[in-house]
């Protein structure tokens, strides 16, 4: 697996766009993050990305991206295309984005997710998050989400 973290430059367009494209393959269309909103993600401090292997000449399968400042860390977003899924992928990305926040001194953990999306609540459970709230209308289809965490 290819790995970046806080020392990937802001403007590095070609990693922004592959992060692009997976997401659009990923998520619905209201869901979706663009090139632009990749490349500030990408430039905000205590951002980093773990990428997953991919093929010679070939966009990832998936990717996952945190930030952690001082001692808490949030999952900004995380996809796995629709092919590459149920494969242990996503299972194997989340675990290395938990050693590597708790690595920095996290010692909690946060994301939100669609309360409909059951394979991605199924997955955080599994791997020891807890619902702590609901924001709700989160997403811009209407969709509410469920904050989880998970001490580290």
């Amino acid at each position: 697996m290819m790995q970046a973290g806080m020392d990937v430059p802001p403007a590095h367009a070609g990693l922004a766009a592959m992060l692009a494209r997976i997401h659009a393959l990923s998520f619905p269309p209201a869901h979706r993050w663009d090139v632009a909103a990749m490349t500030t993600l990408l430039g905000m401090a205590g951002v980093s990305v773990l990428v997953a292997d991919a093929a010679e000449g070939q966009d990832s399968a998936g990717f996952i991206m945190a930030r952690t400042l001082f001692d808490e860390a949030e999952i900004l977003t995380f996809a796995v295309v629709p092919a590459a899924r149920r494969q242990g992928l996503g299972r194997d990305l989340l675990e290395r984005c938990v050693r590597q926040v708790a690595g920095t001194g996290a010692t909690t953990l946060f994301l939100e997710v669609a309360d409909d999306n059951r394979p991605a609540m199924t997955l955080y459970h599994a791997a020891g998050f807890t619902q702590v709230g609901l924001r709700r209308n989160y997403y811009p289809d209407g969709a509410d989400a469920c904050v989880m965490l998970r001490k580290l």
